[in-house]
């Protein structure tokens, strides 16, 4: 008898279903771990990899550049633009992807389980680990320690700035729109922790549209913007002739560098050492 319960006990644990609720309210379920995943954001491909699950990742969107080893993996699109076809083919058992994503609802239609998930914060950035090692199956510790370590990190970079910092007042473009970090953003949240300040109120939420002549008229003490798109940005009217383009206190950042600094995932740690070096140049 004691056998038997043993038995029927390992056999309801086996198959019993676990659930995952994506930011938009919808839930998954899984009798077992998926193992076949696919990932159509930079951010979660990075995550994923840095759960140290990188072996299940069988396609990526078009952007995912890091670690080196998933350019290798088939490009299957992006969240606005995924390539269905390719996308089924693969067979997954979980699709990550942006809460904003086109595909979502018609990967869903096909039968396939989508988590959607939206990182706008350090906050909703920690969540989204929870909730991707939730759904891998993983102990809930290894999420808890990779963010552990990021914040560990982000605050040891803090205490390398001078005080003089806290005299910097600066303007991240994300986007040519242009698109900014307000301070609600991970990365507005990220210079905050550096002492520095954002020019953009909070008021104007994480990631505004900007009015390029606000950026003119608040005369930022340093700029931070992308390489490749330093040369639109001295030709807006006014921008030319404002002290931090005269004076060079720009920091244009290569691509690679960039995609550090726009991504909510595991290398936040390393996107707030990019803009320390960066502040320290100008730091009175």
């Amino acid at each position: 008898m004691l056998l038997l319960a043993l038995l029927s006990l390992a056999a309801r644990t086996a198959y019993a279903q676990y659930s995952v609720t994506d930011d938009r309210g919808i839930a998954s379920y899984w009798s077992k771990p998926p193992e076949r995943v696919i990932t159509l954001l930079p951010s979660l491909t990075e995550t994923v990899c840095a759960l140290g699950e990188c072996a299940r990742i069988v396609g990526v969107d078009r952007y995912s550049n890091w670690p080196s080893s998933v350019m290798a993996l088939p490009e299957l699109g992006g969240g606005m633009d995924p390539n269905i076809e390719a996308i089924v083919a693969l067979a997954p058992d979980v699709i990550f992807t942006a809460q904003s994503s086109r595909g979502a609802q018609r990967l869903e239609d096909l039968g396939l389980k989508v988590i959607a998930l939206e990182s706008k914060s350090h906050a909703d950035t920690k969540r989204v680990s929870d909730k991707i090692a939730q759904t891998l199956g993983l102990n809930p510790e290894r999420a808890q320690q990779l963010w552990l370590a990021t914040e560990q990190a982000v605050a040891a970079t803090a205490r390398t700035l001078p005080e003089s910092i806290q005299t910097l007042r600066v303007y991240i473009e994300v986007n040519r729109a242009p698109f900014g970090a307000g301070p609600t953003s991970f990365i507005g949240e990220t210079l905050t922790r550096l002492g520095a300040q954002n020019i953009l109120p909070t008021s104007l939420g994480p990631f505004p549209r900007v009015n390029p002549e606000f950026v003119v008229r608040a005369q930022p003490t340093v700029i931070v913007i992308s390489k490749r798109d330093l040369p639109e940005m001295l030709l807006r009217p006014g921008w030319a002739a404002m002290q931090a383009i005269k004076e060079n206190r720009v920091c244009a950042f290569a691509p690679a560098e960039q995609d550090i600094l726009v991504r909510p995932g595991p290398r936040l740690a390393e996107a707030a050492t990019l803009m320390a070096t960066c502040l320290k140049r100008f730091a009175p």
